[in-house]
């Protein structure tokens, strides 16, 4: 089957190019204090501290030997990564019935590991309410250009010039019409995604060609000759896209997902556009409410 290609590539974790495979959030751990000459030791923190609400509970899932994601493009000290996106929230009117699908998925698919956290997907099908927080509760992206490495000198030049080209931007809504899988250009990960196919596709492919702009006037490499605007979900390692294709094709035909231009499975309106230089995050363009 050929591989479907589409941008994918991790946001920085420090001001230069460094990998952006954040570790799952881990346990409330108090700083190690000087202790005071003749004091008395502090008494052990309470246990529930350790496993605050909002945490993602016991750690049994963190396993050592779980894959991360691996750069794509080589370390240069003085690089930053640029990352170019329209940031994107799931409705909560939408979280359930995905969910759903994706626990299906995963049930035939173990290796599958939710994106960014990088936290084992099957893990959290065991609790709904952990995979609509965790897997269905965080910021995605559009990418609107490449994952690409750039140098300090530039940065204020690109961030400049994307605010120029793209500051008259009005509010639409995005339609996720169809499930997809997609492969890194290294064919190390694939992905399973949403996809847009109708509603919001013509202006996404405005601003994609804003950003080759910018990206061509700083001798960046442009984004895929024919874009696929989509967010991903989930990763695994290596390309499985024969495999996971036929699941989520099997999957979508018994389901309610019919993957047409007319149905939508789910719906985010248009709220701006942001830039990642590294560990910074620049606001583009933020229309105005309507």
């Amino acid at each position: 089957m050929e591989a479907l290609i589409a941008t994918y590539g991790g946001d920085a974790s420090s001001d230069s190019d460094s990998d952006d495979s954040s570790p799952p959030i881990l346990p409330f751990k108090s700083e190690p204090q000087t202790e005071e000459p003749h004091s008395s030791p502090l008494p052990p923190p309470p246990v529930s501290l350790l496993h605050p609400p909002n945490s993602l509970g016991s750690l049994d899932f963190l396993q050592t030997g779980q894959p991360s994601r691996v750069r794509s493009f080589p370390h240069v000290e003085g690089n930053y990564a640029l990352h170019v996106y329209i940031p994107v929230f799931i409705p909560s009117v939408s979280k359930k019935e995905m969910g759903q699908f994706l626990k299906k998925v995963s049930s035939f698919v173990p290796g599958l590991h939710v994106v960014d956290i990088d936290v084992p997907l099957n893990v959290l099908c065991k609790e709904e309410h952990k995979l609509e927080q965790v897997a269905l509760g965080r910021e995605f992206h559009i990418s609107l250009g490449r994952t690409v490495p750039i140098r300090v000198h530039q940065i204020d030049s690109i961030v400049t010039m994307l605010r120029q080209k793209l500051q008259f931007q009005k509010r639409y809504w995005i339609d996720f019409n169809k499930w997809e899988v997609f492969v890194n250009d290294d064919k190390s990960r694939t992905f399973v995604s949403l996809e847009v196919v109708s509603g919001g596709l013509a202006e996404i492919t405005k601003q994609i060609q804003a950003v080759n702009e910018v990206y061509k006037l700083h001798s960046l490499p442009e984004f895929y000759k024919d874009p696929r605007p989509h967010i991903s979900l989930a990763w695994a390692l290596g390309d499985i896209s024969g495999s996971l294709k036929k699941v989520i094709n099997d999957e979508t035909k018994s389901s309610g997902f019919r993957g047409s231009l007319q149905s939508r499975i789910c719906t985010s309106k248009f709220g701006g556009i942001e830039c990642k230089i590294g560990n910074k995050t620049y606001i583009i363009c933020k229309p105005p409410d309507q």
